[in-house]
């Protein structure tokens, strides 16, 4: 008997509008909700106002999954260096490899202009191994999270 082998996904980042806002926070929750419900801090409307206290479609892009939102991710421009401010994927999604493809983009688009990047994590998460087998390096912790960083790369010594 022969198997052919599964067809890989085609994925892709486009920029997110206004108009999308309630879909990525549904998204968000979603990604969310174990981690937060482990701690006792999942509350709707807290994450409402943390997503929409720094909502800005132009950092923020759609990750498509053969034409399907599986998740989101916001990069932010500041002085010194880029903040990874979110970057969640759908449950059903995840596990596949999306996040990994996702952070190997926007590491790359930081490599090309040398700028380091900044990362918040939720202590207790699995996104503190994410963040660390892609280079970022614990900084400080606060009673929820954990800070990270990613020292800058020239464009030759991208992962």
């Amino acid at each position: 008997m022969t198997t052919t082998p599964a067809a890989r996904p085609t994925l892709r980042l486009t920029p997110a509008g206004e108009g999308d806002f309630e879909a990525l926070l549904a998204l968000r929750m979603a990604a969310m909700r174990e981690s937060l419900t482990r701690l006792g801090r999942f509350d709707p409307q807290r994450a409402r106002e943390r997503l929409s206290r720094g909502f800005n479609p132009a950092h923020t892009r759609h990750i498509l999954r053969d034409g399907d939102l599986v998740g989101f991710v916001v990069v932010i421009p500041r002085p010194h260096d880029l903040l990874l401010d979110h970057l969640y994927i759908h449950p059903s999604a995840q596990g596949e490899g999306i996040g990994g493809w996702v952070m190997r983009q926007v590491l790359a688009e930081a490599d090309v202009g040398s700028m380091p990047m900044s990362v918040t994590a939720l202590k207790h998460s699995d996104a503190t191994r994410f963040y660390q087998r892609h280079g970022f390096i614990l900084e400080a912790e606060g009673e929820w999270d954990l800070y990270f960083r990613r020292p800058a790369h020239p464009p030759s010594d991208s992962d």
